[in-house]
């Protein structure tokens, strides 16, 4: 049987947003439902594990590769998308802030209780959003235009950088040290992200 293409930088951004978005979508959801009475710790445990996840993959690797790599080659070959890509690099530069500030409000209803609750319940909902209009930028205003602008070499370098250490919950490609998490995740979370 051959052997299946690597996929391009592009794709890998596509599909690190859908691993993203799957996440903050169950997180709501998981949210709004709640922690059960007899189990609310395994609440927490999951919702922690899923602000870590958000935290340790799209903020640390994902993010640094947009900023630092596809970012300045596109400003070069379309300056007119300079406002867009402002906008996006201030979300980059907020997002590490607000997902702790997130984790910092989860351990607060966590420990403090529901006086707590609106204010974690309500931050995510808008952090939600925020990410997922950020993702949706990303993809309609700037990837099609380094698909048909950037030079090949560039595409090559990008390819290349995007491959490097991928998103495990994207690419299915497991990683060491992170097969916890996953798990917690993906085994404790109702579908459609998880089987629990």
């Amino acid at each position: 049987m051959p052997q299946r293409a690597a996929p391009n930088a592009f794709q890998i951004i596509r599909d690190e947003h859908a691993a993203v978005a799957a996440v903050l979508r169950s997180l709501v959801s998981l949210v709004e439902q709640g922690p059960s009475e007899e189990s609310p710790e395994r609440f927490f445990d999951v919702v922690r594990a899923m602000l870590f996840y958000i935290d340790e993959f799209p903020e640390q690797r994902h993010h640094p590769k947009e900023s630092d790599l596809l970012f300045p080659r596109l400003a070069r070959v379309a300056p007119q998308l300079m406002p867009v890509i402002r906008q996006l690099e201030a979300d980059h530069v907020q997002g590490e802030s607000r997902v702790r500030e997130l984790q910092h409000l989860l351990l607060a209803w966590e420990l403090l209780g529901e006086p707590r609750r609106a204010a974690f319940v309500s931050a995510a909902r808008d952090y939600t959003r925020f990410y997922l209009d950020h993702m949706r930028c990303e993809e309609v205003q700037l990837l099609p235009v380094a698909e048909r602008e950037l030079a090949p070499h560039e595409r090559a370098e990008l390819d290349a950088a995007f491959r490097q250490h991928r998103d495990p919950l994207a690419s299915g490609e497991r990683e060491p040290g992170y097969e916890r998490l996953f798990a917690r995740i993906l085994l404790k979370t109702p579908a459609p992200l998880g089987l629990g």
